[in-house]
């Protein structure tokens, strides 16, 4: 319980809805509207925002703090999360609303599932541009006994990627098993 209150780097408690197990929580209603049916530009825009400012706030809040990192990288991390992912749910749903190959049940459908590439393709932007100073300083290396041994970039990289891939596979069940279901239940 210590270990997911307490931020390991700043012994700080960390703020209740950007924990990693309060994520469920306060992601529930970013969720409901990111999969609304039939959404306008603006509510796309809008949840999509709302989405990635709570990420940016996650990815801060649980940041690796061993070393200090310009504010600025947060914000660019923050922005460009927030502009790929907006772009991404407006540009998918501009393509399938204009492909006339499709029935209106078939974009439906696939409209269902925009919300997801928009949002992991902005996760692993939000991550990548926040913690790009971890790649060219790397992160300390710690023995058994919790001792800093050394300073490495190939664990930078290597915990970048994780939490990258881990950033794409989180919101897989919350946005991607939703419009199947609904799918099935609609037959």
């Amino acid at each position: 319980i210590l270990q997911a209150i307490i931020h390991p780097d700043t012994n700080e408690t960390i703020f209740m809805p950007f924990r990693m197990s309060g994520t469920l929580y306060s992601l529930l209603l970013q969720v409901v509207g990111l999969l609304l049916p039939n959404q306008t530009l603006a509510s796309t825009v809008f949840w999509q925002w709302l989405n990635q400012s709570h990420n940016a706030c996650v990815n801060y809040a649980n940041r690796n703090a061993s070393k200090p990192s310009p504010t600025s990288k947060f914000i660019q991390g923050y922005l460009g999360a927030v502009i790929s992912a907006v772009s991404i749910a407006v540009g998918l749903n501009v393509l399938i609303q204009r492909a006339n190959k499709f029935t209106p049940a078939t974009r439906l459908l696939i409209q269902r599932f925009v919300p997801f590439p928009a949002v992991a393709s902005a996760n692993i932007c939000n991550v990548v541009l926040m913690r790009h100073t971890e790649l060219e300083e790397g992160i300390d290396v710690l023995d058994n006994n919790g001792n800093i041994v050394g300073s490495s970039r190939v664990a930078a990289k290597h915990a970048l990627l994780e939490t990258a891939l881990t950033r794409v596979v989180l919101p897989m069940p919350i946005l991607v098993l939703p419009p199947i279901i609904m799918s099935v239940l609609e037959k």
